[in-house]
């Protein structure tokens, strides 16, 4: 057992190290991830509901894509798609040089898009919820169409859409194990160096399952007190 152990030691001799460097690589492209997958997800969801068919229809069309498409394959279409469309553009601009992708970058879009996807249904859901009178009222006190949204309409609608973004988060967690097929060196493919140098795939991937779990659970910490604050008000207003 302390053989085993001793393999997470850090610098040379053990492995500690680049595990903790692929955890971090691994909550880095989360973190980058969300703001841009809920954001694009939010504008998804308005275009659905708003007056303009072809953004209507746009937004349908993204939604069917990235939602149908397996993550993988996503990843690798946007990661090796990128690199072949920048080829192209740069070749057509007459500059003689190399450019490659950058994997964080791609792994960021990639799963980015997934989430705006997954996202854009919660967004619409919860743009549901709020009954059209609430607008209404907003526009008879004067309010312009992005006051009544920042003023009324957003506040409700992060408490009702949080629970279903919670999920959508816990879901990116995970699905950013599938980066380390693009080589960038996140937690899983750190874990996969690690087993093939050393043999040792169950302490290894042990490992790697209690530094997930550990995510999870920190996450659904803070998510908790995100869903306190938001619900703040609401047991005295029922009463």
């Amino acid at each position: 057992m302390d053989r085993l152990f001793s393999l997470l030691a850090f610098g040379p001799s053990g492995w500690g190290d680049e595990i903790a460097a692929g955890a971090f690589v691994t909550l880095s492209l989360a973190l980058a991830t969300l703001p841009f997958g809920i954001l694009l997800g939010l504008l998804v969801a308005l275009a659905q509901r708003g007056r303009s068919r072809v953004l209507a229809g746009a937004a349908t069309i993204f939604n069917t894509i990235f939602r149908g498409l397996p993550e993988l394959l996503t990843l690798l279409i946007v990661y090796y798609g990128g690199q072949i469309l920048l080829q192209a553009v740069v070749r057509a601009l007459g500059l003689g040089i190399n450019v490659q992708v950058n994997a964080f970058v791609a792994g960021m879009v990639a799963l980015g898009l997934v989430l705006a996807a997954f996202s854009a249904e919660v967004w619409a859901g919860a743009l549901n919820s709020i009954a059209k009178g609430q607008r209404e009222a907003g526009y008879a006190l004067g309010l312009s169409r992005w006051q009544t949204f920042r003023l009324v309409v957003a506040p409700q609608l992060l408490r009702v859409a949080l629970p279903g973004l919670s999920n959508n988060w816990l879901a990116l967690l995970k699905e950013t194990s599938l980066v380390s097929t693009i080589a960038l060196p996140d937690l899983m493919r750190q874990t996969n160096v690690a087993v093939g140098n050393t043999k040792e795939p169950f302490f290894f991937f042990s490992v790697a399952i209690l530094l997930y779990l550990l995510f999870s659970v920190a996450s659904g910490g803070v998510i908790a007190l995100l869903e306190a604050r938001a619900n703040r008000g609401m047991g005295r207003a029922r009463a």
